[in-house]
């Protein structure tokens, strides 16, 4: 079943045509990497995923119902939840609060009281927070103050206030970007587990091949605002096309 269809996006910026009649699909349960050189409209595309943009024609279709025209928290509350490349925490609260907060939120739909003061009365939502929190390998740290997490702590903190929502569908924008080889490896590692846990399906944009070709179960590849190329792994690496983009010559 395909739970994500991408299908005649287009997006212009004055004169920049970001997105040239983009098509892809995403199976369910995958896990679907998106890459290109700078500026091929990765990040453009996964804003129109999220509310961010709305293309200016194409459909974007998530479990039957479409995207477009629906603000980020709508977005949010039927199944998708994305993970930024620059972490976006609450520096001062502890890691265990970090993920309470979006999950009272979740809940709820927005917050009808101050969730400061709530927290410590949701005793259901704090065991889900650590419940998840275990699952990605922060258990011994939901104590901490989050701006004493390493960088690749706090990205992994950032997968966790998005998990606790309970999506269907986990946007990953560049989650290792920054990191050294072995948070790296332990995020892949980390992304694995939760594929296999949770069965979220998972789109992942990505500079690092390690990681694309570590996770991905199949990859589109962008390039001038248009997939090039969508296949497994396997077949992408040799692909002309592919090396084209990248290098600039098939030879």
């Amino acid at each position: 079943m395909q739970i994500l269809e991408v299908k005649g996006v287009n997006k212009r910026f004055g004169g920049l045509q970001a997105l040239n009649d983009v098509n892809l699909s995403v199976s369910e349960g995958s896990v679907h990497a998106i890459i290109g050189p700078n500026g091929a409209g990765k990040s453009t595309l996964l804003n129109c995923f999220i509310g961010r943009l709305n293309p200016d024609s194409g459909s974007v279709t998530f479990d039957g119902k479409s995207l477009l025209g629906m603000k980020p928290h709508e977005i949010n509350q039927v199944g998708v939840s994305r993970v930024f490349q620059t972490p976006e925490i609450f520096v001062d609260l502890t890691v265990l609060e970090n993920v309470m907060i979006p999950a009272l939120a979740h809940r709820d739909g927005a917050f009808k009281l101050n969730p400061f003061k709530r927290m410590r009365q949701e005793t259901a939502i704090r065991a889900k927070a650590i419940d998840v929190l275990e699952d990605i390998g922060l258990e011994d740290k939901i104590d901490m103050t989050a701006s004493s997490m390493s960088r690749g702590d706090k990205r992994r903190l950032e997968m966790a206030m998005g998990l606790v929502q309970d999506p269907k569908l986990l946007l990953l924008d560049e989650p290792t970007a920054g990191m050294s080889r072995a948070d790296t490896n332990n995020t892949i590692d980390v992304l694995k587990h939760i594929g296999d846990s949770r069965g979220i399906t998972m789109v992942i944009i990505e500079h690092d091949m390690h990681v694309v070709f570590s996770l991905a179960d199949k990859i589109s590849v962008l390039a001038q605002g248009t997939v090039i190329v969508e296949d497994v792994p396997g077949n992408i690496k040799g692909n002309p096309k592919v090396q084209e983009a990248y290098l600039g010559t098939t030879n």
